[in-house]
């Protein structure tokens, strides 16, 4: 049987990296999608001396709206499939609404929900017709709370990451494709250096932060299990148990009260 593809987007660092050599190990060959080739040329060398896998690396701009056309259409001029997808770029944008340009805002939306959306779509007919498929779409335990003071469109962002993945895993059922929703909390990865908080963020407590590595297994995990939706961790899972429970103007007026702890406004 020819060797599976597994295309992960934001692939040379943090969650992304760590679902490389997780996927590599078990036997996928990789599509890594990144803006920094020297990362993902790293990644590609230790994949193919530890575990043999074979990568196609892809220079993209994820905010660009040709991203996910352009990404596909090299894909299909390597004659590869995709089994596996990971949607997993993205980061935080620090200010608020009127603070942002409109132009921020909109590349914001354009790597964050249109083009994972699109790879979602372009990609589950060929896993359909072979009968097996596999879909990450990496979420935030961010999305099962209200929104925020600041970072004003990433809690919506998430939550609708959450939600079109439960649709797609039950649009899914028996047809061979899992889909899951993987919902981190706080984890060690050049995620918050980029977006500025990464003095305020260490200030949370260790017991709610999870190493990438850690993320990745068992994001695996809840796929190959076919969960819609998983929250990593015991206080992650806690937390948002916890704010289903809340009258939402309790819950609001919590995240108002605490959002300067872990948003840049």
């Amino acid at each position: 049987m020819a060797s599976r593809n597994c295309l992960i987007t934001g692939a040379s660092a943090g969650i992304g990296r760590e679902f490389a050599y997780l996927m590599a190990e078990r036997g996928y060959d990789l599509i890594l999608v990144a803006r920094r080739e020297e990362r993902l040329r790293e990644i590609a060398t230790e994949v193919a001396e530890k575990w043999g896998a074979k990568t196609l690396i892809i220079i993209q701009d994820l905010h660009k709206p040709y991203a996910a056309d352009n990404i596909l259409n090299i894909v299909a001029e390597n004659n590869l499939t995709i089994d596996a997808l990971i949607n997993n770029a993205g980061y935080g944008l620090p200010g608020t609404f009127l603070t942002t340009k409109w132009q921020e805002q909109q590349d914001f939306l354009q790597i964050m929900l249109n083009t994972p959306t699109e790879l979602c779509h372009k990609v589950l007919s060929g896993m359909k017709e072979r009968g097996f498929g596999r879909i990450i779409n990496i979420a935030s335990l961010a999305g099962h709370l209200p929104g925020s003071l600041g970072h004003t469109l990433y809690t919506p962002v998430k939550a609708y990451m959450i939600k079109m993945s439960q649709s797609l895993n039950l649009e899914c059922q028996g047809t061979g494709i899992h889909v899951t929703a993987l919902c981190p909390g706080f984890t060690y990865s050049e995620f918050h250096d980029v977006n500025g908080t990464r003095e305020l963020v260490s200030k949370m407590p260790k017991f709610m932060w999870l190493d990438a590595d850690v993320v990745a297994e068992l994001g695996f995990k809840a796929l190959e299990e076919n969960r819609a939706v998983y929250v990593t961790g015991k206080s992650n899972k806690a937390i948002a148990a916890m704010f289903k429970l809340l009258p939402d103007r309790v819950a609001e007026y919590f995240v108002k009260k605490n959002s300067d702890k872990f948003r840049k406004i």
